[in-house]
């Protein structure tokens, strides 16, 4: 399966591409194979994050940026087909039991949310055309194209700071982040793109059309795929693997906000500004999306390069991100936990301020 990559690679593929395998069996037989997709998401990358203690290096650069283009690309063709055949299975096409059916779904959400946005969040920031397209459709078919203007035009301008949508304040609670980030991302992307194109006075279509009509078409075929019911659980899908999406915004930079400086910018945005984990197993999984500092310092660097920063110079979050995105989900656990992780930080980065 992973033969094709170097070394190093191998264990971003093998982590990465073995649900799709689960996944797809699930989808096509249920049964045992769709509880074992669904304990691969949840169950043993808990475990596997628990026991496996060591911290992978960053690798070169020059090195794996082509074996990381490659996989993402895979991955992203992977999505397609498997949404397709979820869709065609979870419609009814095949005849599965109510608990394989909730297994494969929730799989499904679970690795839309993880691994397939961790994913287009690569190709978004590829300089490559058709990479970034491929990310850009991944996002359409989860029926948030516009992630792909909103992420990198408002979210890396302006996050840590009140003017991002994505950028959660202390104690506002993921119930009402998350409604307020989607509409927020999705009115200042457009805004963001109109901008562009007025400045560059380009005769060029403003992509959230493109966004908008290649959802109707994604909705479209899934009616055709699945009918009814494969189309409601194509929306469920959907906003499953939104709400996952919302929650890796809200958990990575909650709380955190950039100062103001005398000429009134805010200052510049350094590893502080993002919450990082160094879970062996998820971070390989979700290709190193909780390195999330070294993004945001050099968000065109391919994941494997991304490293992880000291925790005496940004914060690290208490379990690995998507335990922390299962506590956000329920908001007095929430507070405590990460009330506690967040005055640790102000209480330890307050000297460096000074």
């Amino acid at each position: 399966m992973a033969g094709f990559l170097t070394h190093p690679m191998r264990v971003f593929a093998v982590a990465s591409l073995t649900p799709v395998v689960l996944i797809a069996l699930a989808a096509l037989f249920g049964g045992w194979f769709a509880v074992a997709a669904l304990t691969y998401m949840t169950l043993l990358a808990y475990a596997l994050d628990a026991i496996i203690a060591r911290i992978s290096p960053a690798l070169d650069e020059d090195e794996t940026a082509d074996d990381a283009d490659l996989l993402s690309a895979l991955l992203a063709l992977c999505h397609f087909g498997l949404l397709g055949l979820v869709v065609y299975s979870l419609g009814g096409g095949m005849q599965h039991s109510l608990v394989a059916t909730a297994c494969t779904f929730l799989a499904t959400g679970l690795f839309f949310g993880q691994v397939s946005n961790a994913n287009a969040h690569e190709l978004i920031h590829r300089s490559n055309w058709k990479l970034r397209t491929l990310g850009k459709w991944v996002y359409i078919t989860l029926l948030f194209g516009h992630h792909s203007s909103a992420h990198p035009k408002v979210h890396h301008r302006w996050v840590a700071t009140p003017d991002d949508p994505n950028t959660a304040e202390e104690g506002e609670s993921f119930y009402d982040f998350a409604p307020r980030a989607w509409v927020g991302s999705f009115v200042a992307g457009y805004e963001m793109e109109k901008q562009d194109l007025a400045r560059s006075h380009r005769r060029e279509m403003n992509p959230y059309y493109i966004y908008v009509a290649g959802a109707i078409l994604t909705m479209g075929i899934a009616l055709w795929i699945g009918g009814i019911g494969g189309f409601l659980a194509y929306l469920l899908l959907s906003l499953h693997a939104q709400m996952q999406l919302l929650l890796s915004d809200y958990v990575q930079h909650y709380g955190l906000l950039r100062d103001k400086r005398a000429d009134g910018d805010y200052v510049p945005v350094d590893v502080g500004h993002s919450w990082n984990a160094p879970h062996w197993f998820s971070s390989h999984m979700m290709l190193n999306a909780p390195r999330h500092s070294d993004h945001h310092a050099h968000p065109m660097r391919p994941y494997p390069a991304l490293t992880l920063p000291d925790a005496k110079q940004a914060p690290m979050l208490p379990y690995s991100l998507p335990m922390m995105a299962t506590i956000a989900l329920i908001p007095p656990l929430w507070d405590r936990v990460m009330g506690r992780a967040l005055r640790k930080w102000r209480a330890q980065s307050a000297p460096l301020e000074g």
